[in-house]
């Protein structure tokens, strides 16, 4: 019977998450399996890989052949070298002291990495979101200045129309003041004609 280490689709329509399955090679991709061994998850960022690392390397050792993508998992999580070492230990090539030493400075990498990228995306995220607010807090500004302007060439028309109306009566004021002296010029005159008329 062969067997094949691949994923189970699971989850709901375009959220799809994977069970990491030992599964006959000709069972259905999502019917019966044989055990479980992880999870899957490419929905986020990185990829979330929950993987049973003990029982992995066992269905390897044992013969189990990973699809791409697992194999590409088993790799990620070192499951891959971790075999290779195992192969080199079982035919007297290296110690297992050495292989152990191998194994675990590659992990210790691989994880600084991981957590390096971590860090950069969470900074990229917290920088965008900065930059998000600076371009909020300018558009207010801008909106608020816009606002204030428009009041105060709305005010502008309200303070010059009392003023129009004060410049009115001045003028109006002024222009009655001339025929007051007229009409009292003319009132000097008139007692001197008649004063004349009684002369004669």
């Amino acid at each position: 019977m062969a067997v094949k280490i691949r994923l189970a689709r699971r989850g709901r329509k375009k959220q799809a998450l994977y069970d990491v399955v030992v599964a006959d090679a000709r069972a259905p991709r999502d019917g019966r399996y044989i055990e479980k061994i992880g999870r899957y998850n490419p929905n986020t960022d990185p990829a979330t890989v929950e993987l049973n690392e003990e029982k992995a390397f066992e269905w390897v050792m044992k013969g189990a052949q990973p699809t791409d993508t697992v194999r590409a998992m088993l790799s990620y999580r070192g499951i891959m070298l971790k075999k290779h070492l195992q192969i080199g230990v079982n035919k007297g090539a290296i110690t297992q002291e050495e292989a152990d030493k191998k194994f675990n400075a590659w992990l210790e990498d691989k994880e600084g990495k991981i957590q390096a990228k971590r860090d950069k995306l969470a900074k990229a995220a917290a920088d965008s979101a900065k930059a998000r607010k600076e371009a909020e807090t300018k558009v207010k500004e801008a909106r608020a200045e816009a606002l204030k302007k428009k009041n105060i060439v709305e005010e502008a028309p309200a303070e010059e129309a009392p003023e129009a109306a004060a410049e009115g009566t001045e003028v109006a004021e002024a222009a009655d003041e001339p025929k007051a002296e007229a009409g009292e010029e003319a009132k000097e005159e008139t007692p001197a004609e008649e004063e004349g008329k009684k002369e004669e």
